[in-house]
C-alpha cells in the first residue's frame, strides 16, 4: 500500500505542475473551428489503472459511456491477483460511478476536468487493529511468544467523491488522473474508508 501511495503522490506532483492545454484534435475551415467527425461519434471508453497494476498485481479495469459533451457513466472492476503478497485491503471491488465534466471549450467532449460521484461493493481484507499470537518451543524447552498483525475478511459498501482531470489526443487514446475516496458501510471489519484513484490509460472507440 506504501508503494502504491508513494508512486501515485510522485507521478501527481508531476502532473499537476503541467499546465491544462487544448488538445490539437480539431480543424480550421473559413475561420470557423469543427472537431473531427470520427472523434464524436466515439462514445465508449477502456482503461486500465497502471499504478496498481505496476506495484502489485492489482488489476482494475474502467468501462466508461460518454452520454453528452459534460455527462458520462461507467463501471469499474478491480482484482486483487496478489492480495497474499501485498497489502491492499481491496481482493475484488465493482464501482458504478457517473462524472460531470467542466472543461471549455468541449469540441468532442467528455475530457478536462472532472468531477465523480461513485457506489462501490467491496470484499477484501485489512488488518484493522487486529493481532495474533504465535507461541513455540526451542528443543530446550523455552517458550517463545510472537505477535503479527492479522488481516481480517470483510464485505461492505461504499458511497464516494472523486476529481481528475482526462486527455485524450486524435486518436482516442486515453490519458487520466482520477483521486477520491469512500466511506464504508455494512462491514463490521471493513475499515472505515476506501481509496479510489490511479493513472488510467485507454482507448475511446
Amino acid at each position: 500500500m506504501k508503494r502504491i501511495t508513494l508512486l501515485f503522490a510522485l507521478l501527481a506532483a508531476g502532473c499537476v505542475t503541467a499546465n491544462a492545454q487544448v488538445d490539437s484534435v480539431y480543424v480550421v475551415n473559413n475561420g470557423s473551428t469543427t472537431a473531427h467527425n470520427d472523434l464524436i461519434a466515439k462514445k465508449h471508453e477502456l482503461k486500465f489503472g497502471a499504478i496498481k497494476a505496476l506495484s502489485g498485481g492489482i488489476v482494475e479495469v474502467t468501462y466508461e459511456r460518454i452520454y453528452s459533451e459534460s455527462f458520462t457513466y461507467g463501471l469499474s472492476m478491480l482484482g486483487n491477483l496478489d492480495g497474499n503478497n501485498n497489502d491492499y485491503p481491496e481482493d475484488f471491488s465493482v464501482t458504478p460511478f457517473a462524472r460531470m465534466y467542466f472543461s471549455e471549450p468541449k469540441y468532442y467532449g467528455a475530457k478536462g476536468f472532472f468531477v465523480e460521484g461513485s457506489a462501490k461493493f467491496i470484499t477484501g481484507r485489512d488488518y484493522n487493529g487486529y493481532t495474533e499470537e504465535y507461541v513455540y518451543e526451542d528443543g530446550n524447552g523455552n517458550t517463545y511468544y510472537n505477535y503479527y498483525d492479522k488481516r481480517v475478511s470483510y464485505t461492505a459498501g461504499s458511497l464516494g467523491l472523486a476529481i481528475g482531470w482526462k486527455w485524450i489526443n486524435k486518436a482516442g487514446f486515453v490519458f487520466e488522473i482520477l483521486g477520491g475516496a469512500g466511506r464504508n458501510f455494512g462491514g463490521s471489519n471493513a475499515p472505515e474508508a476506501n481509496f479510489r484513484g490511479d493513472f488510467n490509460l485507454g482507448y475511446r472507440f
